[in-house]
């Protein structure tokens, strides 16, 4: 494999405004792209935005939704995409019949490559939860795509790798919301509005356990136990009235940060991704270690599952 150049990206979105929000999607490919990106990355429901859609009801959320490839907004994506001539990998509200999910989907300037829809949502409860894993080939890479919460979930990262996902992207809308986890919970507003005369109190919320600590938790474990990439992206500033971090970054295979935005404004930044990294990470080892005979029907033991986070419970 070659090497390849992707860009992760994160923006400000506009509820519901989604020829606003493609506008920023075209800026910042035709920014990746000139300076020297294979690929780019936006966060999940970044065409629609995210927090918004809990206040809707099943018409206006139906309404929100389109159809994939052949809608307006797939169309236009695909199109910035042949413009540039760069993939592209973004979020929407997506129909199929009587059902919505929330999707992300890869294009290029040919059409629609992948499309994977979120198997844990729970921010509406008229979203239906995806039942399937996406691994697809991009520019010579086997990628697949687990959206937000599916990441909290290690048996999702673990399948996708074992699928033969060498890089994973991690599209989430996450961050600075209440937690049952110390140190969580949200960021106050007077910090984002002083962000340019008084940065530090702003960055120090964002890198704190509310935003950045709290992901570096988990987020090079799965990297790093499944010997994969990881491409993380997330919106910064306000998506509904959830003030989010950004810290939109790529991770290697040993679980080490490759790149990161530290900016409080729409902006991409570049990791090159490297075959060598694969065969010689940890987490390539110990998948050819397993001994799935000995977990196999433990893991597969039947579960209720509860996605609803802590913040959400308390609406």
């Amino acid at each position: 494999m070659k090497n390849i150049n992707i860009a992760v990206a994160q923006f400000e979105p506009k509820d519901g405004d989604k020829d606003y929000n493609l506008s920023i999607i075209e800026e910042l490919t035709q920014k990746a792209k000139k300076k020297g990106a294979d690929v780019i990355s936006f966060h999940e429901l970044s065409i629609t935005a995210y927090t918004f859609l809990k206040n809707l009801d099943r018409e206006q959320i139906f309404e929100l939704a389109e159809e994939i490839p052949n809608d307006k907004s797939c169309r236009k994506l695909i199109s910035i995409s042949k413009k540039y001539d760069i993939p592209i990998l973004a979020g929407i509200v997506e129909r199929q019949n009587d059902k919505i999910f929330n999707t992300y989907f890869c294009v290029d300037s040919f059409g629609l490559i992948a499309s994977y829809r979120k198997l844990h949502p729970f921010i509406n409860p008229h979203l239906s939860a995806g039942n399937n894993y996406v691994v697809f080939d991009l520019k010579g890479w086997k990628c697949g795509i687990l959206i937000c919460y599916d990441n909290n979930i290690v048996e999702n990262v673990r399948a996708t790798s074992l699928l033969g996902a060498d890089v994973i992207f991690a599209p989430h809308v996450t961050g600075c919301t209440p937690s049952s986890m110390p140190g969580r919970g949200f960021v106050d507003d007077a910090f984002w509005q002083k962000r340019n005369d008084d940065p530090v109190p702003l960055r120090l919320e964002f890198d704190g356990p509310k935003g950045r600590g709290w992901l570096m938790r988990w987020l090079p474990a799965r990297a790093f136990d499944n010997g994969v990439y990881y491409i993380f992206t997330n919106p910064i500033g306000y998506d509904g009235e959830h003030l989010k971090n950004g810290n939109s970054m790529i991770l290697d295979p040993y679980g080490e940060l490759l790149t990161e935005i530290k900016s409080f404004d729409n902006e991409i930044t570049i990791g090159t991704l490297t075959a060598d990294k694969l065969k010689l990470s940890g987490g390539f080892r110990y998948k050819n270690a397993r001994r799935p005979e000995l977990y196999r029907d433990i893991i597969g033991k039947e579960n209720n599952s509860e996605t609803k986070p802590v913040w959400l419970n308390k609406k």
